[in-house]
């Protein structure tokens, strides 16, 4: 990991971001457990599901939607699910219009909770970056602001700040799992943290654009497939995220969709945590051993997201 001297986002970013959008987020909060998930030693887990909207996402869109100057077309944005679902609820609260863009793979619960918050839904095209080229067409022809998931500055200095937090209300942390979709939290975070904590990414093994980007060094298109992909599944990261990442992310550690799911089922059964694929995906690298911690290391995990469908959550945890 580098020094942040020369980052495109500076903690002092981060910081007046979280003044903005304090007044209108969840400083969720962080539950530190001495040992668990198979750690010999403490794990800080950062409880961003109950953020506003159900994940992380909300963040970046208020700081966005604060930060912007807003056309009377109001905003837009392409999205799996959270994101569109953030940005609904973010536009209802500052009194602006929304229509969000998103594929068919998103989840019928995911589509409801944008609904709940007064956006319009444009469902259409297989995949995610099906939803992006619908979702620029619209930008192009009406003048409504783009609210990107990841690939922008706004998005990621919002994310950063769920980092600021943990560090004022948690423990000092060795490391933190991060899990990562287009790479707009991860390089919040990591650039909140930059050559001061560990930061690992953690991508399924059918999603891996990131892991991808860093090994070719450059962003390349990956494909998709994955049962995290409607909020892990970009198939590019973009250049902001890989210059970012490619400088502060220790590595990224892959996780396959069956342990993915062992973390979702154990977290409803042992601690009736309801999170997404997506949402677990951190906690999956610590309890399958794709990220192997020293004896005594100080863990981190961002639990990010609970747009979950119940009755898939209790098939997955065995009820």
């Amino acid at each position: 990991m580098s020094a942040s001297s020369a980052l495109p986002i500076t903690r002092d970013d981060i910081a007046q971001a979280h003044a903005r959008i304090a007044p209108h987020i969840r400083r969720t909060p962080v539950w530190t457990l001495p040992q668990a998930f198979g750690h010999e030693g403490p794990v800080s887990l950062k409880l961003e599901f109950l953020q506003h909207a159900g994940s992380f996402k909300t963040r970046g869109a208020f700081n966005t939607l604060l930060s912007m100057p807003i056309p009377a077309a109001g905003a837009a944005a392409a999205s799996g699910g959270n994101h569109g679902a953030a940005v609904a609820y973010a536009a209802r609260q500052l009194g602006l219009r929304a229509r969000i863009f998103v594929p068919e793979i998103s989840s019928p619960a995911k589509i409801a909770v944008i609904r709940s918050h007064g956006a319009e839904v444009v469902i259409g095209g297989a995949r995610y970056a099906d939803a992006q080229a619908a979702c620029d067409a619209y930008v192009a022809e009406t003048g409504a602001l783009r609210v990107h998931p990841f690939a922008a500055e706004a998005t990621m200095i919002g994310q950063g700040t769920a980092a600021l937090e943990w560090e004022e209300d948690g423990p000092s942390l060795d490391t933190v799992l991060v899990a990562v979709g287009g790479g707009g939290l991860i390089s919040g975070l990591a650039s909140w943290w930059a050559g001061r904590v560990k930061v690992v990414g953690v991508e399924p093994e059918g999603s891996r654009a990131l892991h991808a980007a860093l090994a070719a060094g450059r962003p390349v298109d990956v494909d998709v497939d994955s049962v995290a992909a409607d909020s892990l599944g970009a198939r590019n990261t973009g250049e902001l995220v890989h210059a970012i990442c490619s400088r502060t992310v220790d590595h990224v550690a892959l996780v396959t969709d069956a342990a993915i799911r062992e973390a979702q089922g154990l977290l409803w059964r042992d601690w009736r945590i309801a999170t997404e694929p997506g949402g677990a995906a951190a906690l999956a690298a610590l309890l399958s051993g794709a990220y192997r911690p020293a004896h005594g290391e100080r863990i981190g995990v961002l639990l990010c997201g609970a747009n979950v469908e119940l009755s898939k959550l209790e098939s997955v945890a065995g009820f």
